[in-house]
């Protein structure tokens, strides 16, 4: 089933957010769907939560999620955990050949999702940098590169944590249970056709060179 008429806010803003090491060309800033996570973690009680929300490029929500983590031991272990949960969840929705837009509030995370997906490109698959993983995340992280690997593409963006619309399912699960019982969505987005404005959003325009540079 196809779905169309409408623009996907969480295209809206992946568009207007920064791509760490992957420069953002008007031609692939397009996405099939997008899925935006975010986790938590409360020092004070020892208690964490997931956030996940998945788009088609059409604006169709696919499913959101609230989860408590009593397990999570810090704020980087639930930020991958959220995005881990996120893109197996969109795996079961999304087909092989998807296009993935990923928007997190974690830099690092973000960073390393980009250089992961460059590296599927290369002969070698070898990053074009360092992947620098938390030692407590590296579970969460080898589950975030395979699908990474099983995607047809994937980027992510990073977002500001107070723009985050995955913010409140992670900080507050208890309040947002009931998301976690509504249906979820097969959805297949409409293809961008030949007239579909190919303008690179704001934040692309004024790149420097040298941020361009791992372009793909």
């Amino acid at each position: 089933m196809a779905v169309h008429g409408r623009s996907s806010p969480l295209r809206a803003l992946f568009d207007e957010s920064p791509t760490p090491h992957i420069a953002h060309p008007p031609r692939t800033h397009h996405r099939d769907f997008y899925v935006v996570t975010d986790g938590s973690y409360d020092l004070r009680s020892d208690d964490g939560g997931l956030g996940v929300i998945i788009e088609t490029r059409d604006g169709e929500r696919v499913t959101r999620l609230s989860i408590p983590d009593e397990t999570v031991t810090d704020n980087n272990v639930a930020e991958y955990r959220a995005l881990h949960l996120g893109l197996d969840v969109l795996a079961a929705h999304a087909p092989t050949d998807a296009r993935v837009g990923v928007l997190v509030d974690h830099d690092d995370l973000a960073a390393n999702v980009n250089s992961a997906a460059l590296a599927t490109r290369r002969t070698d698959h070898t990053p074009p940098r360092e992947l620098t993983v938390p030692r407590a995340s590296r579970h969460q992280w080898r589950g975030i590169r395979a699908r990474i690997c099983n995607f047809g593409e994937i980027r992510a963006a990073v977002l500001e944590s107070g723009q985050n619309p995955a913010h409140a399912l992670a900080n507050a699960p208890e309040e947002y249970a009931h998301v976690n019982r509504e249906t979820d969505r097969c959805l297949l987005p409409e293809r961008a056709t030949s007239s579909e404005a190919q303008i690179p959003p704001p934040s692309r325009a004024d790149r420097q060179a040298s941020d361009t540079r791992a372009s793909d």
